[in-house]
């Protein structure tokens, strides 16, 4: 067997025994293997995005005009409660948890997860979810109309006297959720932990790896407390338990601490990927190295542990103690830490480089931009003085969206045009691409901006009509309009992704000059990714430094001087 050096490694020259899956009835099988997993919960959760985003569409137009004239306010309540439902847990959740299935075994150089079964099943129980969510617009009294959040007494209700209704069902959805998630975390940790390549320790680890990581540790510690607190809740709804209605004797404020204990940590279960994914994009566009690699790596299970002690900031007008309140301001500033040290490190890493601005950087330098400002709004939310002012309005929900939208969602897009081609073997259309990425950033501005002033004049959140005389009608036309364009955006984005995947030219296996184990194998990879495990014998990132990535067993030390291998252009 001979070796080939090929982007700074040395791989044997034989190929696989193993021909790519490329059947599109894969995708609707039980299937084990890591990658066809991938693309169903990328693909399953998108169709729910776009569900999630016509909810909204609805929402932005009732709140167009003062009055309430669009729908009925009861429809009203169900739209609101199942599309923040919708967006969270069958859309930011399934697609990160999508792309962490693709991705991690074949950047640790492993053949699949550790146990593929029941990766497989983990999937499944997402469209059983859906399924559940939209039944409810079926049963009597409509879906779930408490807000995501479902908060008791007002979850208590049940005005129809049916066993089965909306909140039942919103309540067996989030469980079900609970239970899956938590099975995938167990499948990450021990896939990164047991299953990483010869020589990848963990500082050998890419950085999305890491992110993955410290996001499945917090699930781990997180998800037991809100799937206990949603079977709480559903067995007081059915069977007359009194764990939280105050009619009974119980406390209802118990329940917003099982909920946010783990709702805010998944705000970063959430964006802990989006921070690998620009860890992982900003250095191959910009042909530099990683800025400070090992700090941002440790910066993420910093991350991970402070955002234990954060929840109760949700809490500051629920009674909460004055020490209490001071006690989590300061937790909650602290989390602005490591989370600059990421910031710096991406823009030194940008600095100076040799920057290629096609769509995939776009997006990531776009999302980037976003979480700056919803980072700054959020410093002044942990603040218990400005939070108390501007609790319960529209401030909190444009930062919220500035987070989940223009950061989540717009380095959603980013990892999709980056790692496009070795999912599908084919090029995305670049002209359409940042097409996209204009639409969708003006769009995201007028839209989630208006909402900070909005909130400052004082505007409450989850009502469907206003004053005329209040001075919110001028923000909200911009906010809705706004709304309708980032509706509109995802049309040349359906458009490129389905003609790019059927009739796209064929991508070769590493279009972007990167570095990492994932770029080394076929696009789209084989069925067992690779032929031989390779021996990692170098940290990521080596763009313009001599050594190489990785070695195969037996081979002789290879100096690389081909400028493409290293990143120096």
């Amino acid at each position: 067997m001979t070796n080939i050096p090929i982007e700074g490694i040395i791989i044997p020259s034989e190929t696989s025994h193993h021909e790519p899956p490329n059947h599109w009835k894969q995708y609707f099988s039980f299937s084990t293997d890591h990658k066809v997993i991938g693309i169903q919960y990328l693909v399953t959760a998108f169709i729910f995005f776009l569900v999630g985003g016509m909810f909204a569409m609805v929402i932005r137009g009732e709140l167009i005009t003062p009055d309430s004239d669009l729908v009925d306010r009861t429809v009203y309540n169900g739209l609101f409660t199942m599309h923040g439902t919708v967006m969270l847990f069958l859309w930011t959740f399934p697609s990160l948890v999508g792309f962490a299935n693709y991705l991690v075994p074949l950047m640790i150089g492993a053949r699949d997860m550790a146990f593929p079964r029941l990766n497989a099943v983990a999937f499944w129980m997402v469209p059983v979810v859906g399924i559940l969510l939209m039944a409810s617009f079926a049963v009597p009294g409509g879906p779930a109309q408490a807000g995501w959040w479902s908060y008791p007494p007002v979850s208590l209700q049940n005005p129809t006297g049916n066993l089965i209704n909306g909140q039942v069902l919103w309540l067996l959805a989030v469980a079900i959720s609970g239970v899956s998630s938590i099975m995938g975390a167990v499948n990450f940790v021990t896939t990164i932990v047991k299953m990483r390549a010869p020589g990848m320790g963990f500082f050998r680890m890419p950085l999305f790896v890491w992110a993955v990581f410290s996001a499945q540790i917090i699930q781990l510690f997180g998800l037991p407390a809100l799937t206990a607190g949603a079977v709480m809740l559903l067995l007081d709804l059915t069977v007359g338990t009194a764990f939280f209605d105050p009619s009974k004797g119980g406390n209802p404020v118990l329940f917003q601490h099982y909920f946010w204990f783990y709702s805010h940590p998944a705000v970063y279960v959430i964006i802990l990927p989006i921070f690998g994914i620009f860890s992982e994009i900003f250095p191959v566009y910009s042909r530099k190295p990683l800025f400070g690699y090992k700090v941002v790596a440790i910066s993420s299970l910093l991350i991970a542990g402070v955002s234990g002690i954060v929840w109760v900031h949700h809490m500051y007008v629920s009674g909460t103690a004055g020490w209490m309140r001071l006690f989590f301001m300061l937790t909650t500033m602290c989390v602005s830490v490591p989370t600059g040290i990421k910031v710096f490190a991406w823009v030194a890493t940008i600095w100076g480089g040799k920057i290629r601005l096609n769509t995939p950087m776009l997006f990531a330098l776009g999302a980037l931009i976003m979480f700056v400002f919803a980072g700054i709004t959020g410093i002044m939310l942990s603040s218990v003085p400005v939070d108390v002012h501007v609790n319960n309005t529209y401030f909190v929900v444009g930062h919220f969206h500035y987070v989940l939208y223009g950061t989540v969602t717009m380095g959603l897009y980013a990892a999709i045009y980056h790692w496009f081609p070795k999912m599908t073997g084919r090029m995305y259309h670049e002209g359409w691409g940042k097409l996209h990425f204009w639409l969708t950033f003006v769009g995201t501005n007028l839209n989630f901006f208006p909402m900070h002033p909005l909130g400052l004049q004082g505007m409450l959140r989850r009502v469907s009509s206003y004053a005329p005389d209040a001075g919110y009608e001028f923000w909200n036309i911009i906010a809705s309009l706004g709304a309708f364009l980032l509706g509109m955006s995802t049309l040349p984005f359906i458009f490129n992704m389905i003609v790019s995947w059927m009739q796209g030219e064929k991508a070769p296996d590493n279009p972007w000059r990167a570095i990492g184990l994932e770029w080394l194998v076929s696009s789209p990879p084989p069925v067992e990714n690779f032929e031989e495990i390779p021996i990692v014998i170098s940290e990521p990132y080596g763009y313009g430094k001599s050594e190489p990535l990785i070695a195969q067993a037996h081979s002789h030390q290879y100096e690389p001087t081909n400028p493409a291998l290293t990143g120096v252009d």
